[in-house]
């Protein structure tokens, strides 16, 4: 009778087994053909650079190809939507930002995808300010300075972004909201066009992600007046932030993700992220990154939820109190 208790556990045991060496023999079969990480936005920005960075790493440490696809179009909306209805399979993934998975269900209310039902979130692979930058002409050499001329000359002075309703023309809506200015706003397709008709004057002022504007800035092709984290930024110190140039409390970071679409198996974002965090730690990536104006994340699948779900209801906000909107 002793033995009966044992022959239970033994029992259950096999039982749990059989249930759980599919997930297991998946997990260990993952990846076993290409993976395809779509960039919603056009090649050469700040979310193509870092999805190559991740595509390279990923490939070297899961020992498949990592395909990187640009399917850009409605600020970051048919590249996103996509993924959303790909098959949760783990060989379908989006590099998303704060603004596909954030500003995107503020400012779209037709957006055929929910950012927070339809994706898995994998993890955050790095996160950056967004940088204003003036064009060498402009007589303001800092941001308070560009703030009073604005002040000065409502609706005068220009600024360009990377798209419509995308973080960095967020961060000037918040900014414009915050300082009380009244600036006009220039949309374009990507950072290559804006960058262009930025540094050949035909904008005044630009925002956008810090890593694609960096370099220009380092020339001194552009000047830096500010970025929009709380903090300045480890690789830009010399650079203030939009809080200590007269505008308190303000503040927004931008990040670049992978995720999957909802139902994917928890064994695949395990395996993607455990990639990503290895990758991100090791020291030449983490340089790599840095020396772009990103900084290494590598969270885990809950706190990127969580912070997806934090940057919908923050946004959501803005767009009713500055009535911006992208329908």
């Amino acid at each position: 009778m002793a033995l009966q208790p044992f022959r239970a556990l033994a029992a259950l045991a096999l039982a749990a087994w059989t249930v759980l060496a599919p997930v297991q023999a998946g997990a260990q079969a993952y990846p076993s053909k290409p993976v395809r990480i779509v960039v919603p936005y056009p090649a050469g920005g700040t979310t193509d650079i870092i999805a190559r960075l991740a595509a390279a790493q990923l490939t070297q440490r899961l020992r498949q190809p990592f395909v990187v696809e640009n399917r850009a179009g409605a600020s970051g909306a048919i590249g996103s939507a996509a993924v959303a209805q790909a098959a949760p399979d783990g060989y379908t993934l989006v590099m998303g930002t704060a603004s596909s998975h954030g500003i995107n269900s503020a400012l779209q209310k037709t957006l055929p995808y929910d950012a927070v039902r339809d994706f898995a979130p994998v993890t955050v692979v790095a996160s950056t300010p967004n940088i204003i930058v003036v064009h060498p002409d402009v007589p303001a050499k800092t941001l308070a300075e560009l703030l009073a001329m604005a002040r000065a000359r409502p609706g005068q002075v220009n600024f360009g972004s990377t798209s419509p309703g995308g973080s960095p023309h967020m961060s000037a809506e918040l900014l414009k909201m915050m300082a009380g200015v009244d600036m006009v706003h220039v949309p374009y397709k990507g950072a290559s066009p804006m960058l262009t008709d930025l540094m050949g004057g035909q904008i005044q002022v630009g925002f956008d992600n810090l890593p694609s504007t960096i370099a220009f800035v380092r020339s001194g092709k552009l000047r830096a007046l500010a970025v929009t984290t709380a903090q300045r930024w480890p690789g830009a110190p010399d650079i203030p932030t939009v809080a200590e140039s007269g505008v308190p409390g303000y503040e927004v970071s931008g990040w670049f993700g992978l995720l999957a679409p909802a139902g994917t198996p928890r064994a695949v974002l395990d395996a993607l992220q455990s990639a990503v965090a290895q990758a991100v730690r090791a020291p030449e990536v983490a340089s790599q990154l840095r020396g772009l104006g990103a900084e290494p994340v590598a969270n885990r699948p809950e706190a990127f939820a969580q912070q997806i779900r934090a940057d919908v209801e923050k946004w959501r906000g803005v767009a009713k109190a500055t009535g911006v909107t992208l329908e």
